[in-house]
């Protein structure tokens, strides 16, 4: 199951690091427990909007640009599920289709050229023109 807390940790996580900030810098910054935002970072607590906002402002960071992120990391983590549990479930059955044996005709009389009918299950029949 995706957790949104746990994406939005890690979104947070990587703009303060790309930022070479640490956590007690942008816990200073932000006016918010370093404990605090340890457990958002690892998605451990659920952020209000307000202290999202406090820290989007610490990290110059748009809230906008950090939902977006977050958005795309939530589309990334829902089709990884898909296949996942796409590749878990019992393999569609492939249809077996019936032989039949082959037939030879030479010659048929009071049929237009090239014409011929056969009767046979639609599935079960391959034409092929000499």
């Amino acid at each position: 199951m995706i957790l949104l807390r746990r994406l939005l940790g890690d979104v947070l996580r990587r703009q303060r690091q790309r930022q070479g900030r640490t956590l007690r810098e942008v816990s200073s910054s932000a006016r918010v427990s370093l404990g605090y935002l340890s457990e958002v970072e690892r998605g451990q607590k659920e952020a209000s909007s307000e202290l999202l906002s406090a820290i989007c402002d610490a990290l110059d960071v748009r809230m906008s640009e950090l939902m977006r992120e977050v958005s795309d990391e939530l589309s990334l983590a829902e089709l990884a599920e898909l296949a996942e549990s796409a590749a878990a479930s019992d393999p569609v059955p492939v249809p077996v289709r019936p032989m039949l044996n082959s037939v030879s005709v030479s010659s048929v009389t009071g049929v237009p050229t090239g014409r011929v009918t056969i009767k046979a299950p639609a599935e079960a029949v391959d034409v092929v023109a000499a």
